[in-house]
């Protein structure tokens, strides 16, 4: 529970009951609104990497160690964020995001890649805490309210993913006007462009201040015995590795791993090979812009219908179905010039698929791994984090026709795994309550 009463007299426990869901609700539009600020500047600053660090690729492979630092802090951010508590790990994970857009003002080798390292654990942990922190309000809501727990779950992530998408709008829109033309501002302007987003992110770890800790257990401070903090790394390990033998998180695996690819592929490919040559470096700008637009509707829609893990299964397909048309689209006709509007009509679909992944995923995990929480959303992050590295680092070596291919490829094994959750073990795990 979020709140404890036991302590209380009647009369604050009851007023603190009337004000429980004013409390849950209030930290849902903070959090959603301090990622917003965060990452409008990390958003667009990671869709110019590829663009504007282009000596011997440097912000791709930057964006490739990222990654793939990601991935391993991702083993132990459950570790972390239990042992600190959501909110701390929080605060911690926005320093990363902090130091890569201040390595841009200088980017080279020496600030780029440092940089990228330590943002792997910085994302690690602050990915998990989000997960961990909105599931769990989430369902202290539902509790003190007696609502549907998966209604609940769907809800806040709708809300939280709906405005977390909207940084690529409000981001890009502010790259699009501080870059100017369609060929791209200048040294100066890029500056003054990182700089802004530098204030934006100070804005957004400030609010985050304000959220509220959600239970004292979580918060307590960790234990000083060596004994005591091994047998909580062993603890960890096997509750994350066994999460692997879980048929459940077996068959979710095939999407989340997807999840991280179609990202990756707007984020390098999207970009670079469609949306530049086009309309230029500021025109990264306005076609994101139109995708997060369009992921942002999505999101806010898709956790308004999701009530369930069938409602769950119906919404993913949906959304598989339209990304699956978009890369057979682009796969048959590669070498066509699509043109402006061509090109905002991609970004606007794929922002659709992309909309209903993320809030999808999170309730999913939510609903079935609520004991697990930190080892669940470590597992999604974990993922998700590899392929986008893999993505990075195959980038300059293999074509656009063959990344299409192998997105295609897994989307399909996905949808497959999906529906087969859904139907061959739906009957026990539906219910949250037996989970």
């Amino acid at each position: 529970m979020a709140i404890d009463v036991e302590s209380e007299s009647p009369l604050v426990g009851d007023y603190q009951n009337q004000r429980g869901s004013v409390n849950h609700e209030k930290d849902v539009h903070i959090l959603s609104c301090a990622f917003l600020l965060i990452f409008l500047a990390y958003g667009a600053a990671q869709n110019l990497e590829s663009t504007i660090n282009t000596e011997a690729d440097l912000g791709t492979i930057s964006l490739g160690v990222l990654y793939l630092s990601f991935t391993v802090f991702s083993i132990v951010a459950s570790l972390v964020v239990k042992k600190i508590g959501s909110k701390n790990a929080l605060l911690l994970g926005t320093t990363g995001y902090w130091l890569f857009i201040a390595a841009n003002l200088k980017p080279t080798w020496y600030t780029m890649i440092p940089a990228s390292l330590y943002l792997g654990f910085a994302a690690a942990i602050i990915w998990v805490g989000q997960g961990t922190y909105l599931t769990s309000i989430a369902g202290s809501h539902a509790s003190d309210h007696n609502l549907h727990e998966g209604t609940v779950i769907g809800k806040f992530n709708g809300e939280f993913w709906g405005i977390f998408a909207s940084h690529q709008v409000v981001g890009n829109l502010i790259t699009l006007a501080l870059l100017g033309d369609g060929k791209g501002g200048g040294a100066s302007d890029t500056t003054v462009l990182f700089i802004v987003f530098l204030c934006s992110m100070t804005l957004g770890t400030i609010l985050m201040c304000f959220l509220s800790r959600r239970n004292a257990k979580e918060e307590a401070s960790p234990q000083n015995s060596s004994v005591s903090f091994l047998s909580t790394v062993i603890s960890s390990s096997k509750s994350i590795f066994s999460l692997l033998l879980d048929v459940r998180m077996l068959l979710v695996v095939p999407l989340i791993a997807y999840s991280g690819l179609q990202q990756a592929f707007v984020w390098a490919e999207f970009t670079k090979y469609l949306v530049q040559p086009k309309m230029g470096e500021s025109g990264v700008g306005g076609a994101m812009a139109i995708y997060g637009l369009f992921d942002a509707i999505c999101s806010l829609a898709a956790g308004r219908f999701t009530f369930g893990l069938k409602s769950i299964t119906l919404i993913v397909s949906g959304g598989g179905i339209i990304q699956a048309v978009v890369l057979l689209w682009i796969l048959l006709n590669h070498s066509v010039d699509y043109g402006i509007v061509g090109i905002l009509v991609i970004a606007g679909l794929w922002g659709i698929g992309d909309g209903v992944l993320n809030t999808q995923l999170s309730a999913l995990l939510g609903i079935l791994y609520k004991h697990d929480l930190e080892g669940a959303f470590s597992q999604l992050k974990l993922w998700q984090s590899f392929t986008i590295a893999i993505v990075f680092f195959s980038s300059p070596l293999i074509s656009l026709k063959a990344m299409l291919v192998i997105m295609f490829a897994v989307l399909c094994i996905s949808m497959v795994a999906v529906l087969f959750l859904m139907l061959k073990v739906e009957k026990a795990f539906s219910n949250p309550d037996s989970l």
